[in-house]
């Protein structure tokens, strides 16, 4: 017997027993290009797998209890799906050849369907293919808040109050910071069962600059410091702006609430009292599963309203080692909104990929100086299916951005009905003219999904006490030990700067 391909063995299993523990990381690039392949997928357990990030990076742990995969194999639509040994991924750049939409010949069928009849049976099939049975997943959810203040002027004409001059009005806008980067990250189990859901946060991640939030803070409470010494404990507040007017009573906003009042809403605090990171991402996961395309609520009409759309079958692909129909869609009708494609599942009519992009404005509203619009709504949703042959959410990549912008007078006047004579007793005029942009970007990874009983969901409790841990600077040491998806260069370099 030759002893080469024994010594190679043996170095073989020396090797990947000391990967056992450890964290693999690597980097998926285009062979032609050499740029990083965005949002592939990486399985390496028959129900387990990661998502590179949008440079093509990735990493995840091996345990022992990791059931590996003969390979580990890396996809992306677009390119040739290719295996790789657990020792070639560590600290390695891999590259895939790009690959062609197959046209034709590649698929057999009893019937060639036209686009119309496919689009019928995935609607159709529905019912069958989304799961409605308990399910366990491990998730990583990134959410990324990138805000732009692109103007403030508070346009100061008038005040009574010595203290709220222009040169005030001036430094509370100048205070206000213009660009703002906050980054959250969770990882933990997500319990769905019937379209309710609890969540076990086992750790997550906040990075921020709190001297962000304390201007804005600090300038609340400067204000409310210069009304409170300045305005009558009786007075009201008449504030208007353009064609609007309202009355407000200062003692409700300035002095304390009566003793009767602050009981009422003590009760109803401690009636609602969980930590702010689990309700916060509650929130989260409610706004963002509800987007799902075969939701009711969601922006995304495609499916539901598919006569607004055109729709053109451009050919054949694999997703997850089962073919795919590949069609694309974008608007018939001035009223539709997105543009985009379907992967559906050639068996069972799965929507199994879904990417879609706005190609309008899907709200803009403006009046009397108010302005909001919602510019833009883009992204990708991928969906697994689980050993009872349904399926539900692997992957979504989500990015919504918004402008909203005030131009207008605001007045604001005292008045105070127990004073003889004149009732006005101040008076603030501005012309305010403000604009910003905002675009929030979730990434939610699904490592895995199990399937529970009805009982474990309903005998797990959540655990309320569990906290973010505030970064000022990005720490690469955080997450060691955990399977997430790899954080990009801006969270990478993400660091708060000192004050001089």
């Amino acid at each position: 017997m030759s002893k080469t391909p024994f010594l190679l063995f043996c170095f073989s299993f020396l090797f990947t027993t000391s990967l056992i523990g450890q964290t693999i990381s690597s980097q998926l690039i285009d062979a032609k290009t050499q740029k990083g392949i965005p949002y592939a997928t990486v399985q390496y357990g028959e129900y387990q797998g990661v998502i590179t990030n949008e440079e093509g990076r990735f990493s995840f742990v091996v345990d022992d209890t990791t059931t590996l995969l003969d390979s580990i194999y890396v996809s992306s639509m677009g390119y040739a799906k290719k295996g790789f040994a657990l020792e070639q991924l560590q600290d390695s750049v891999l590259a895939l050849q790009p690959k062609a939409i197959e046209l034709s010949g590649v698929y057999l069928f009893d019937k060639e369907l036209t686009v119309e009849e496919i689009l019928e049976k995935m609607k159709e099939r529905l019912p069958q293919n989304l799961n409605n049975e308990p399910v366990k997943q491990r998730f990583f959810l990134r959410k990324s808040e990138l805000g732009n203040i692109q103007k403030v002027d508070f346009g100061f004409e008038k005040s009574s109050i010595k203290e709220l001059n222009k040169a005030l009005m001036d430094s509370l806008a100048a205070s206000i910071p213009r660009n703002a980067h906050h980054y959250t990250e969770t990882l933990g189990d997500l319990y769905l069962n019937d379209g309710k859901y609890k969540l076990d946060i086992i750790k997550a991640a906040d990075l921020y600059d709190k001297k962000e939030i304390a201007s804005m803070e600090d300038l609340g409470a400067k204000m409310e410091d210069i009304f409170t010494k300045n305005i009558k404990p009786d007075s009201y507040l008449k504030i208007k702006s353009g064609i609007f007017s309202q009355k407000v009573q200062v003692d409700s906003i300035l002095a304390d609430m009566e003793e009767e009042q602050a009981e009422a809403v003590q009760d109803e605090l401690e009636k609602d009292s969980i930590n702010g990171l689990l309700d916060g991402q509650r929130y989260v996961f409610r706004e963002l599963l509800k987007e799902l395309y075969y939701k009711e609520d969601t922006k995304l009409d495609v499916i539901d309203k598919t006569r607004r759309y055109d729709f053109k079958l451009v050919g054949y692909a694999d997703i997850a080692d089962k073919g795919v129909y590949v069609i694309d869609f974008w608007p018939d009708r001035s009223s539709a909104d997105f543009k985009g494609r379907l992967y559906i599942n050639i068996e069972d009519f799965a929507v199994m990929r879904m990417d879609f992009e706005n190609v309008q404005r899907l709200r803009n509203f403006k009046l009397l100086g108010i302005t909001y619009r919602e510019v833009l709504y883009k992204g990708t949703m991928r969906f697994a299916q689980l050993p009872n042959k349904r399926y539900e959410l692997q992957f979504m990549d989500l990015s919504f951005g918004q402008y909203f912008a005030v131009d207008r007078p605001l007045k604001v006047v005292e008045k105070n009905k127990n004073v003889k004579g004149r009732r006005k007793q101040n008076e603030l005029l501005l012309n305010i003219d403000f604009r910003m942009g905002n675009t929030n970007k979730w990434e939610l990874v699904v490592f895995s999904n199990s399937l529970i009983g009805a009982p474990e969901y309903e005998e797990f409790t959540e655990d309320k006490t569990v906290e973010a841990t505030y970064m000022p600077t990005y720490n690469p040491e955080f997450w060691q030990g955990y399977t997430i998806m790899e954080p990009n260069q801006a969270i990478r370099e993400f660091t708060v700067e000192e004050a001089k």
